[in-house]
């Protein structure tokens, strides 16, 4: 039986000739990622191990994107600890305010991240670089650490779902909108340790950021790793990217999927996913008014600049309702200022909305933009479960960056069409 996509880069990492679904195996590092949050843990395993060195010092990361700019003195505490140690140890691709962003926008962004590449990281969505055809999975802080000191993980070779993509995707779906829907097919235990491998002619269609957004997403239906085939968008984004040279891997016509979907993206509309699951997704027609009290366009799922591109599409002309908060948190240092060069830094600040630096921030309820009690947030972020943004008592709703610019002018959750000029 041939193998897919992930089950051949594990084991060229392992240095098998092949692998198959169940088995354990012991695989070579590419790169180990940490943040604020996570790398501290790891700091202490690492020191409690005995460890004096790390395996290299390029093939680690640390990014301080959590509590950043730090929010109180827990916050700056930790990434102290951080910042000692990656001077420590001579680590090489630390950022920090100013040259920081959200980790998972900034690795591929860096070109710290190619095809073929193997990537843990103490981040449930390092699962993001499946887009570039790399097998990138989130891990514990001990594994990080161990990582870290000898550039070896453990895996269990998962078994994979295929989702064959088809068709075009009309006006105002994105990637978002595409696995939001597969979310809401397969339920948030669908892919449970699975690997999640797209293919598919409708794939040309989708941008690099479609395919990060997509990707990114993929531990919200319990998977493993999402991975989408290595085509020339693939190459070229690496190639404008990276002076690494990337390796492709390809399924195996005969490889061994447990289901197979197939999606037709043509008929796809503007997805939402209402409290408290990915899942709990609902289209246009289904819902009534849902009266709204803040926006917020960012994460590392949709915080690119394509993103903001397209909420400003439907922002243009308007002013943000009177009873919403409307927050825009680029997810990379580069972003911002490209958005500053555009003229979209200026027109999100003339419609009324709070432009940041670039932090996940409100995403986990972290800072910058928390919930209180019964309160109501669309967000362009990747989790919605109770308490995720604030309050237990407040509600997050998962949309595309479209439908949340939308939506912070009407006041509800609203499709882009009511809002957008065509005169644009």
């Amino acid at each position: 039986m041939g193998m897919t996509m992930t089950q051949k880069i594990l084991a060229a990492h392992a240095g098998k000739d092949s692998v198959k679904a169940g088995e354990l195996i012991m695989a070579n590092l590419d790169l180990v990622l940490g943040n604020d949050v996570t790398s501290p843990v790891a700091i202490n395993e690492f020191n409690k191990a005995g460890c004096d060195c790390v395996f290299n010092r390029e093939k680690i990361a640390l990014v301080m994107d959590h509590f950043t700019p730090n929010k109180d003195i827990k916050a700056a505490e930790q990434t102290k600890r951080v910042r000692d140690f990656a001077s420590a140890k001579g680590i090489t691709n630390y950022f920090d305010v100013g040259d920081m962003g959200v980790e998972h926008a900034l690795l591929p962004e860096k070109g710290l991240v190619v095809s073929g590449d193997l990537v843990i990281g103490a981040d449930s969505h390092t699962c993001t670089y499946g887009a570039l055809g790399a097998f990138s999975t989130g891990v514990g802080s001990t594994d990080m650490a161990a990582g870290m000191a000898y550039g070896k993980a453990w895996f269990k070779v998962p078994s994979a779902i295929k989702f064959n993509l088809t068709g075009k995707p009309a006006k105002w779906v994105s990637g978002k909108d595409v696995i939001l829907h597969i979310i809401g097919k397969i339920g948030v235990d669908g892919a449970l340790y699975k690997s999640m491998e797209f293919s598919g002619d409708g794939i040309k269609y989708l941008s690099m950021d479609d395919r990060f957004a997509i990707c990114n997403m993929a531990i919200e239906a319990g998977a493993k790793n999402g991975i989408f085939p290595v085509d020339e968008v693939t190459l070229d984004y690496v190639r404008g990217h990276s002076s690494r040279q990337p390796v492709v891997y390809e399924a195996d016509p005969d490889a061994e999927y447990d289901e197979v979907y197939d999606i037709d993206m043509s008929a796809l509309t503007p997805t939402v996913a209402f409290p408290h699951l990915p899942s709990n997704t609902r289209v246009f027609g289904e819902f009534g008014d849902v009266k709204i009290d803040q926006v917020v366009i960012g994460s590392c799922t949709n915080g690119r600049y394509s993103d903001f591109v397209e909420a400003a599409k439907v922002l243009k002309g308007h002013k943000i309702h009177k009873d919403v908060r409307m927050l825009i948190i680029p997810a990379t240092q580069k972003i911002f200022l490209q958005m500053i060069e555009s003229g979209l830094t200026k027109l999100f600040i003339e419609a009324g909305a709070a432009v940041s630096t670039p932090t996940c921030g409100p995403c986990l309820g972290g800072h910058m933009g928390i919930l209180a009690s019964g309160e109501r947030c669309v967000a362009t972020t990747n989790r919605n479960f109770v308490g995720r943004m604030g309050h237990p008592n407040s509600e997050v709703y998962l949309a595309s960056p479209a439908v949340a610019a939308a939506s912070a002018v009407t006041g509800k959750i609203s499709h882009p069409d009511e809002v957008y000029k065509e005169e644009n």
